[in-house]
């Protein structure tokens, strides 16, 4: 997940199981287009080589138009209303459910897709009431990273526990440097929710009720970070790009962040750094991260020839080679599960990440479409806590009454 600004929508009705790729059937089509519009949030082009790739490999000719992602889901509605979707349509993974339930997308088994051999919190966030329509060529989660330099230098091991967690950040802390131990992103939009989901998640917090004590010991360790003054009271403003921006600077020892940050990383001058699980409390509990990602849908435009053109070309960015090429450009993971394994062998920026994204959850996976619902009730609980205004029992009770 590289950002979290997206569009809410309350749709009625309405993470990632293996994506097996049989030979595209066509849903019955004879023949397939030899051109299709395919429509991603990917402005920078970043995938335009990816894309390109399976150009050359099926013959299809890909129109890739790139939308802004805060508006895509907007964007993508109006189209449901006109019409006028494209062949393919790239959605970010929470995104699915909402839009196949507008009865948009074309199951994927019309085209001999199925689930098979991938990430687990893929499949279950491609899926809309027993059918697939998403495919995720990869994966993305969250993790501790740190500054070898830094801890070595202070005696201190990467935490595994919470409380080791706050003890390192305490240390690590050093003001007359301008230093933070510890740095998050607690902004109030979906990426603030996104940071706080492992420790919300892991502790036994459940989104179809935040108000619980499970939730409220978590929320409380990230309050005691900040009261400690081991986190900045600015994290409730910074994006995951800011604290990426911090840790490069030396501004923060430890972060929480995502694999996308690892192309910056690696060009920081002098920067050296490792990642591990988010730690948990008790070291009996093991860390669930959210799973990020986009997923390759197929809309019902009735254009039998380009849905099926749309699905080769969908087939082909799934492939196991595919995913590693995309993998290695962007610094994830293939959703692929063998080929995740060795992947993060041959790349040990990302091997951490591998296990993360096997063990992650499908921020869908208990409510579906209702999850922006429950992503706003945390994000305001963690706002509610962090400026002072509620303890974090009474925040989660307020965020949980307040946004129905």
């Amino acid at each position: 997940m590289k950002t979290a600004h997206r569009v809410v929508v309350a749709l009625a009705a309405a993470s990632i199981i293996p994506l097996g790729l049989a030979a595209c059937s066509g849903g019955g089509a004879a023949s397939t287009a030899k051109s299709i519009t395919l429509e991603d949030y990917f402005t920078d082009g970043s995938h335009d080589a990816q894309y390109a790739k399976c150009e050359a490999s099926t013959g299809i000719k890909v129109n890739a138009v790139h939308v802004a992602g805060a508006s895509l889901i907007q964007k993508v509605l109006q189209q449901v209303s006109s019409k006028t979707l494209p062949d393919v349509l790239m959605i970010d993974n929470p995104d699915v459910q909402q839009i196949a339930a507008t009865g948009a997308l074309a199951p994927l088994k019309n085209f001999g897709i199925t689930g098979s051999g991938l990430t687990p919190a893929a499949v279950k966030a491609g899926t809309y009431k027993g059918q697939l329509y998403g495919a995720q060529p990869l994966a993305n989660s969250i993790a501790l990273f740190y500054n070898t330099d830094i801890l070595q230098a202070a005696g201190v091991q990467p935490p595994k526990t919470w409380d080791e967690l706050r003890s390192a950040a305490r240390q690590l802390t050093d003001a007359s440097k301008g230093r933070y131990g510890f740095a998050m992103s607690n902004i109030n939009t979906y990426e603030g929710t996104w940071q706080f989901l492992p420790f919300f998640w892991t502790n036994g917090g459940d989104e179809k009720n935040i108000a619980t004590p499970e939730a409220a010991q978590a929320l409380q360790l990230v309050l005691d970070l900040q009261n400690d003054g081991s986190l900045s009271k600015s994290s409730i403003s910074w994006a995951q790009a800011d604290v990426n921006n911090q840790f490069i600077a030396g501004k923060a020892a430890m972060m929480i962040n995502g694999p996308w940050q690892i192309p910056a990383l690696s060009k920081a001058s002098g920067l050296h750094w490792a990642s591990v699980s988010i730690p948990v409390r008790d070291a009996s509990q093991t860390s669930v991260a959210p799973l990020g990602g986009e997923q390759y849908t197929v809309p019902q435009t009735g254009k039998k020839d380009a849905q099926a053109a749309g699905a080769k070309f969908v087939q082909c960015l799934m492939t196991p080679a595919m995913q590693s090429f995309e993998a290695k450009t962007a610094q994830t993971v293939p959703t692929d599960l063998a080929e995740a394994k060795k992947f993060g062998a041959a790349n040990p920026d990302v091997a951490s990440f591998v296990g993360v994204v096997a063990d992650a959850r499908a921020r869908t996976a208990e409510l579906g479409p209702d999850w922006p619902k429950a992503a706003t009730k945390i994000y305001t609980a963690v706002q509610l806590a962090l400026t002072g205004k509620a303890s974090p029992a009474d925040a989660l009770k307020q965020a949980q009454s307040e946004n129905q």
